[in-house]
């Protein structure tokens, strides 16, 4: 005991105090905030951007470059970073989205601007892969679930700020600020990291499956190529679009022989028959397509046919966005806290169809407020099943399979995005060429104006003659929102498909995941330890309060405050603790700790040194048995995870978890190093 008493009172260790990581933390914010931001403050610069380089008709490529470059580069990011370490990693992806961003701002046509989104795609792949990566890093499990939610904050704020921030800087400096905007804060991003970002080099050997990453992204290249370019710049039936067509499906079938054989596939067959993977995987196709099909042409329906500013097409669209947050957050929580689910992707593909039927009735004659509850439905509708697909995907497969099977549904929903926009884009530019040359049919227009000028440049529509203004607004009009009309078969498919899912009993493990899988576009790439990692650090947060202790308490057959309970766990890993010093560096108030002290003194399993408590023999023996029960409340949350050959990593995960959540490094006492008593 006396050695234990020099250890208390000697010479002061340095603590792990939270501050050390808030600067790395914020300059992975930072990245973090260029990919998310990118993601949204394109969209009302678009209609600016076509209008001055041309090319409506190319208009879904400065989104779907984007979108494809990013979906490839994610899985090769997140495993090269575990072989080879984040940090240069995650400086890498800045640099290159940077270059890409300057490249972007300086484009000249329409060519160059696609060339230089998908090389700005390819770092913000890495982006997102390797800022969530180096948290787990930096911070014990226990804080990752605060930690990652600071990410969902940026992911939520961008999603509100970036059509404003696009508007804003479209109308008052120039559309090519909407790319240069990203190298300041890029710079300082880079400069931060440099200098405070420290992490340990822990290099995990992985076989990278180039070759299925290379031909998953060819197929899907080939698809949004078909489904882009046919029926307008090449006919169906012509050599070019038959040629994409065969050349996807003998890559898909290449696709499939690589999987089979590869030791660490980009994305297992085997996934394919679970019924709920495959189901779900198809619905987040369609939530992808609706998305961001929707999102990409509602900015040019409404400041070409309603004539709002880029700033206030940036306003009205944020009843959607809130829609969405509030939908997807409110259906996490509840799905997370009573276990049923299969209500939200049946209601949320059901009013994702109402949605786009109710977007199809919109023309220039719409108010603001219909627009307004329009959108916010819509908005609702993606909402309600955005969070549940990736958590019910999570349930449905083994613990190995966790990982992948996550970044699986979020693949399906980001390829569905890129061939949404491609469509969209068909069905847009087929129509507005038929409806433009229909109106004026006959009509002699002003010199340098033509049908196939304004079907490049909506611009054009003000240098005609007020008689025939209308005319062209309503063929714009009319063209956007059939898009929405023919995406309503779509979302349908998806609502009928929900109704197949089997609502099976959902794991104590499987939290709502953070908001950076729901509107991320691109694959959220994380192993099958960071997932339950991530779960279980959020249960334990909220568990961490009284009920928990009561609980652990009874299981562990003891009679004791839970006050008490927390106390004794508190000088198990400390060694000792001081009750008001306790209180000082704890949420616990004062005479809760007092009463709790009170009762383990009372009950001989604690003795005072001074003003310090140390346990007894009879404490210890209970403090272990507490231990126990905490640890064992842990592993129930993973359910059939946690069998008899549960994998090493997760039985270590629980026990490490449970020592944090035993006392935190804060509570530390301030004099002294954390001597455990065993």
């Amino acid at each position: 005991m006396a050695g234990d008493t020099h250890a208390r009172h000697g010479t002061a260790v340095k603590e792990n105090v939270p501050g050390n990581v808030l600067v790395p933390i914020g300059a992975l914010l930072l990245g973090m905030l260029l990919a998310a931001l990118d993601q949204t403050i394109v969209s009302t610069a678009l209609p600016t951007i076509v209008s001055d380089l041309g090319g409506m008709e190319h208009l879904s490529w400065v989104v779907t470059a984007y979108l494809l470059a990013s979906t490839a580069a994610t899985p090769l990011w997140g495993k090269l970073g575990d072989q080879y370490g984040r940090k240069r990693l995650f400086q890498s992806a800045i640099v290159i989205f940077l270059v890409g961003s300057a490249l972007c701002g300086l484009a000249q046509d329409m060519p160059q601007l696609i060339a230089f989104r998908a090389v700005q795609g390819l770092g913000g792949g890495g982006l997102m892969v390797l800022s969530m990566a180096i948290v787990g890093d930096l911070v014990p499990p226990r804080e990752r679930g605060r930690y990652q939610g600071l990410f969902g904050a940026v992911f939520g704020a961008t999603s509100v700020l970036g059509p404003l921030l696009g508007g804003l800087f479209t109308q008052h400096l120039s559309w090519r600020w909407v790319f240069y905007i990203n190298l300041p804060v890029g710079v300082v991003a880079l400069a931060v990291i440099a200098a405070a970002l420290h992490i340990p080099r822990r290099a995990e050997r992985h076989v990278i499956d180039y070759l299925g990453t290379f031909l998953i992204a060819s197929v899907a290249t080939c698809l949004v190529l078909v489904a882009s370019l046919g029926g307008t710049t090449w006919g169906w039936g012509s050599a070019q679009i038959v040629s994409l067509a065969v050349l996807g499906v003998v890559l898909a079938v290449a696709f499939v022989a690589v999987e089979r054989r590869a030791v660490e596939p980009v994305l297992p067959l085997k996934l394919f028959g679970i019924r709920t993977f495959t189901l779900a995987a198809v619905i987040s196709f369609i939530v992808g397509f609706a998305m961001f099909g929707a999102m990409t042409y509602l900015p040019t329906f409404l400041q070409v046919v309603q004539g709002v500013t880029p700033t206030m097409s940036g306003v009205h669209m944020l009843p959607m966005v809130l829609g969405l947050l509030l939908a997807s957050t409110v259906s996490g929580q509840i799905v997370s806290r009573t276990g049923r689910w299969k209500v939200f992707p049946i209601a949320g593909t059901g009013v994702t169809t109402l949605g786009l039927l109710l977007l199809h009735r919109l023309d220039v004659d719409s108010s603001t407020a219909v627009m307004s509850t329009v959108f916010f439905v819509f908005g609702l509708g993606l909402g309600l099943v955005m969070q549940v697909l990736v958590l019910i995907v999570q349930n449905a497969v083994a613990y190995e399979d966790l990982g992948v099977a996550t970044s699986g549904a979020t693949f399906f929903r980001s390829i569905g995005a890129s061939f949404g926009v491609a469509i969209f884009g068909t069905v847009f530019a087929s129509r507005l060429g038929d409806k433009l040359a229909d109106a004026f049919r006959g009509t002699e227009l002003p010199p340098g104006v033509s049908a196939d000028a304004l079907e490049s440049d909506p611009r054009g529509i003000a240098e005609l003659p007020s008689a025939l203004r209308p005319a062209a607004v309503d063929a714009y009009a009319t063209s956007i929102t059939d898009v929405f009309l023919y995406a309503a078969p779509v979302a349908l498919l998806g609502f009928v498909l929900a109704w197949f899912l089997k609502e099976d009993k959902l794991r104590g493990s499987v939290t709502a995941p953070d908001i950076t899988e729901t509107l991320a576009s691109n694959p959220v790439e994380r192993s099958s330890y960071d997932e339950v990692c991530r779960a279980l650090s959020v249960l334990g947060t909220r568990e961490g309060r009284r009920e928990i202790y009561r609980k652990i308490t009874e299981r562990a057959g003891y009679d004791l405050l839970p006050g008490a309970s927390w106390l004794l766990l508190r000088i198990k890993k400390y060694g000792w603790v001081e009750p008001g010093q306790l209180a000082e560096r704890s949420t616990v108030p004062l005479p809760v700790i007092l009463a709790a002290a009170r009762q383990v003194e009372e009950r001989h399993l604690a003795t005072r040194e001074g003003l310090d408590l140390v346990l007894t023999d009879q404490g210890r023996e209970v403090a272990d048995r507490l231990a126990g029960a905490r640890e064992d409340s842990l592993a129930e949350l993973l359910g059939d995870w946690w069998g008899p050959d549960r994998p090493t990593d997760l039985a270590r995960l629980v026990k490490d978890l449970n020592a944090e959540l035993c006392g935190s490094d804060r509570e530390q006492p301030r004099n002294g190093a954390a001597t455990r008593i065993s």
